[in-house]
């Protein structure tokens, strides 16, 4: 099958932000059994951003987003559908809408997309079909997730892991086919959901809940740190050598490996199958922790703003997480 875009899809700006409060691994020491330098050593991580009083999702997408459009002096009534994916919305029926009217978009549709730490690697491609097909001229794609709201805070093996965060893109319409946005690679395997997930607890029966006033809670982010481990570094270096196969083109030319930021460990290990030195790896975890569907966007805002990625670099974006779902986007940075 061949998965390259046959219409330009340009990347014109990104944009991210972060909560102002930061958790660091010695802060997390005093409530569990845990340390810096055990934090470090197994994830790489030494501190996260968590939002605190009345802050919400909402608003830090919509500061990235305003920080995106700002960089290029976009109109926001100029964009024509808003992709947020996130699996902590502010409401269960979807965010995307606030998010419309908070950064005053009033010409774009606008939805979610749940797809956890694989979230904006699916908006992207999706953003980048709608805008291939002639749907849509200028798509806003934001990953924004508050796991911090979903986390125990007393279980040492998840906590010391996330945090909250928001990035954005702008893609436009373009004449020319190869251009910023190159192929994809998505994949799913359901059988093993319940490697990572925050389950819902259902009651008994629909008697008991109007009864007793229960109607079910979800719980706590729970997961299988080593079956994680392993089906990260097996499907992610096929799925990216897949999708670099069918562009006809090689690891070696890849400039930058930017991978969803779950665990030192595992992006260490992705960069050794595929043979790609570390110096090539994108990464701020040890700033912001897991940030699921931030992740990506996050690090890659960050990295154009260092001046780190230069004209004409390929660069390799992989998600994976939760669902089990992973997937790959090839850009070319064309600024």
């Amino acid at each position: 099958m061949d998965l390259s875009i046959k219409q330009g899809v340009k990347l014109l700006a990104t944009g991210s932000a972060v909560p102002n409060l930061s958790i660091s691994n010695d802060l997390i020491s005093t409530f569990v059994d845990t340390s810096d330098a055990w934090i470090y050593s197994r994830t790489g991580i030494k501190e996260r951003r968590v939002v605190s009083g009345s802050s919400s999702l909402i608003d830090i997408a919509a500061l990235a987003s305003d920080r995106a459009m700002h960089k290029i002096q976009m109109d926001p009534k100029d964009i024509d559908l808003i992709i947020l994916a996130t699996s902590t919305p502010n409401d269960l029926f979807g965010s995307a809408s606030q998010l419309q009217a908070k950064i005053s978009a009033d010409n774009a549709v606008a939805f979610d997309i749940t797809a956890a730490c694989s979230g904006f690697i699916v908006a992207m491609v999706t953003a980048s079909q709608f805008i291939q097909n002639g749907t849509f001229s200028n798509v806003l794609v934001v990953g924004a997730d508050i796991l911090s709201k979903w986390t125990d805070w007393s279980d040492r093996r998840t906590c010391v892991l996330f945090g909250d965060g928001a990035g954005a893109v702008i893609l436009q319409s373009s004449s020319v086919i190869n251009n910023s946005v190159l192929g994809f690679k998505l994949n799913t395997d359901g059988k093993k959901y319940d490697q990572l997930n925050i389950h819902y607890d259902m009651v008994d029966s629909w008697r008991n809940s109007i009864h007793n006033g229960l109607y079910g809670r979800f719980n706590t982010i729970t997961m299988n740190g080593k079956e994680v481990y392993k089906f990260a570094v097996s499907r992610v270096p096929e799925s990216i050598q897949f999708c670099l196969n069918s562009l006809n083109l090689s690891v070696a030319q890849v400039d930058w490996l930017l991978l969803h930021q779950a665990n030192a460990r595992i992006l260490k290990a992705v960069a050794s199958r595929l043979m790609i030195p570390l110096d090539k790896v994108i990464s701020n975890l040890a700033k912001y922790g897991n940030t699921s569907a931030a992740s990506i966007p996050l690090a890659l805002d960050e990295a154009i703003e260092d001046s780190l990625i230069s004209q004409g670099d390929l660069i390799v974006m992989s998600g994976f997480g939760a669902g089990l779902t992973w997937g790959t986007v090839v850009l070319k940075w064309q600024s």
